[in-house]
Formats: C-alpha cells, structure tokens, sequence
C-alpha cells in the first residue's frame, strides 16, 4: 500500500484531477494526471468500476495490484503530481506482473515530458515551406 502522504483524500481533488488534467492510455488502463506544485508529494488513486467486475474481490486484487506497479515506478514520477489511474479490462487481475510494471511505466514515461522553465510543456517544430524560389519551377 502506498504511504498516506501519496493518497488522495476526498473527492474533490479527484474532482479537481478529472477537470484540468491531460489524459495517456494503453487498451487495458488510463492515467489521468495533474502537475501540482512541486513541493508536495505525488498521490495516485486506483478507479475500477462494477462493470470491470462485479466481484469486489477482484476489484480489490486490481487496485492492490496497480498500487504495487506504481510504487516500484515511484522513481518516475515527479512530485507534485496527481495521477488518476483507471481501469477498463478485468484482464488486468490475471496478467503477469512483470507486463502490469511495464505498461504502468511505460504511460508514467509519457507523462514525464521536457518541460521548458516556465513548466510548460515544449511545442513541436513547425516547418513552414520555403517561399522563397515562388516562381522558379
């Protein structure tokens, strides 16, 4: 289980989470993330719905499983971040461990992108055509 410093508390900063922040998927699951400020931990929240299953037991075993992968990737995750993580595939409670580390790592290496000093995120190139040799064919 992750320490209390690294949970949400309530639902309004879920709320404030499910409004503002960016979205990375793979099939199976889907980090919703926030970039607070940087002096206060990371907190992660694990949803898995009824329709995923019915069964609370296996509902269960999924957020203890993703709590795991998420604490061995700790390491990726910069503080100050909340992550939403949500789930749409029961398949997660029976696929290998080592598959669940390597997809949550890879949608935390996504989240992870170069920022300038601002904390913005940096905009692709733009190419614009050469304009300059207009009417030379």
């Amino acid at each position: 289980m992750l320490s209390r410093s690294h949970r949400f508390h309530g639902y309004g900063s879920l709320k404030g989470t499910y409004s503002r922040g960016s979205t990375v998927r793979s099939p199976l699951i889907t980090i919703k993330y926030l970039n607070r400020s940087p002096d206060k931990p990371y907190r992660v929240a694990i949803v898995v719905s009824k329709k995923v299953a019915k069964s609370a037991v296996v509902r269960n075993r999924i957020r203890r499983r993703l709590y795991a992968a998420t604490r061995e990737q700790s390491a990726l995750i910069a503080p100050g971040t909340d992550l939403v993580v949500t789930v749409f595939n029961a398949e997660v409670a029976v696929m290998p461990a080592e598959q669940l580390v390597t997809t949550v790592s890879g949608l935390l290496q996504k989240i992870a992108k170069p920022a300038n000093n601002n904390g913005q995120t940096v905009p692709r190139a733009i190419v614009k055509p050469d304009i300059s040799a207009k009417g030379e064919r």
